[in-house]
C-alpha cells in the first residue's frame, strides 16, 4: 500500500499528525488517545498497515 493512501485513510477518520521527525510519522487519534507511528517509506507492507489502522482503531483499508 502506498504511503500517501495510508495516510489519507487514517486522517479521513480523524487521526491527525502528532509529530514528524526521524525515520516516522506520529499520528494521533484524539478522540480514544491512541498513538501510533509510520514509517516513511514510499511502499508500507500491508500486514503493517492493518496493524496502524489497528493501533489507531480506524476500519482496515
Amino acid at each position: 500500500m502506498k504511503r500517501v493512501d495510508l495516510i489519507r485513510h487514517i486522517e479521513s477518520y480523524g487521526c491527525r499528525l502528532l509529530r514528524d521527525r526521524g525515520k516516522h510519522s506520529v499520528y494521533l487519534n484524539s478522540a480514544i488517545k491512541r498513538v501510533t507511528t509510520v514509517p516513511r517509506h514510499r511502499e508500507i507492507n500491508d500486514f503493517l498497515a492493518r496493524k496502524i489502522c489497528r493501533d489507531l482503531e480506524v476500519p482496515e483499508p
